[in-house]
């Protein structure tokens, strides 16, 4: 039957919230200049300014995405400062946001292989508000490269690597597993940046019973 088509997809994470008009304008944008893409909300309910739930559910969900898909993430508390805006490519993906660390876990995880500093203002919108890149700069981006503009366009190589959030490690001192909450679903999951591996160190396999403490207080 021969290869298939499909037509790019954009997808959205954001903690913009679902009452306002801010989720609609940067679809608009988007489809303004790719009104072929498809675009996904992953979600727009990451907790405000909270760059490591946003960067947990990102890494949760870019994955599973077709090869190609442009993610875009806008949790940006730094928006209007001199903090710069980066296009990442991977080796399956493309990811576009803040250099604040909101992007870092997913490309980390997918294989950075090339990272730009958005600086091409053919591809903004002509007027960049202080307050909403996410629709200036961030959206109009993506859709252009969605379409298929070779990525070099956007704007210079980033020497020095991405900006990182400020995730504790783990840390396993006898049978103590010291860790931290990075995000709460909305069926109360609990999700700990410690992993499997960090409780096979302390010996204990699926199932078994154990002893949690928040702040010192025994729950």
């Amino acid at each position: 039957m021969g290869n298939v088509k499909h037509s790019p997809i954009i997808t959205l994470t954001t903690d913009f919230g679902y009452k306002d008009h801010y989720v609609a304008a940067m679809k608009a944008v988007i489809l303004s200049i790719c009104p072929q893409a498809a675009i996904v909300d992953v979600t727009h309910g990451v907790p405000k300014y909270d760059l490591r739930a946003g960067a947990y559910v990102l890494k949760a969900a870019y994955r599973f995405f077709p090869r190609g898909t442009v993610h875009v993430a806008v949790v940006d508390p730094g928006v209007g400062t001199e903090r710069r805006g980066i296009a990442v490519k991977t080796t399956n993906y493309i990811f576009i946001g803040p250099d604040n660390g909101v992007l870092s876990l997913a490309a980390l995880d997918d294989g950075v292989k090339e990272v730009r500093v958005i600086e091409n203002k053919m591809l903004t919108l002509p007027s960049i508000s202080h307050t909403f890149h996410g629709r200036d700069v961030f959206a109009p981006v993506a859709a252009h490269l969605a379409r298929g503009i070779p990525f070099g366009v956007v704007g210079p190589l980033v020497r020095e690597g991405m900006f990182m959030p400020e995730f504790a490690e783990p840390k396993v001192e006898g049978q103590t597993l010291a860790c931290e909450v990075v995000y709460i679903d909305d069926f109360g999951n609990v999700i700990l940046n410690a992993e499997r591996k960090h409780l096979s160190l302390l010996g204990a396999n699926y199932g078994d019973r154990c002893k949690v403490r928040i702040r010192g207080f025994q729950i």
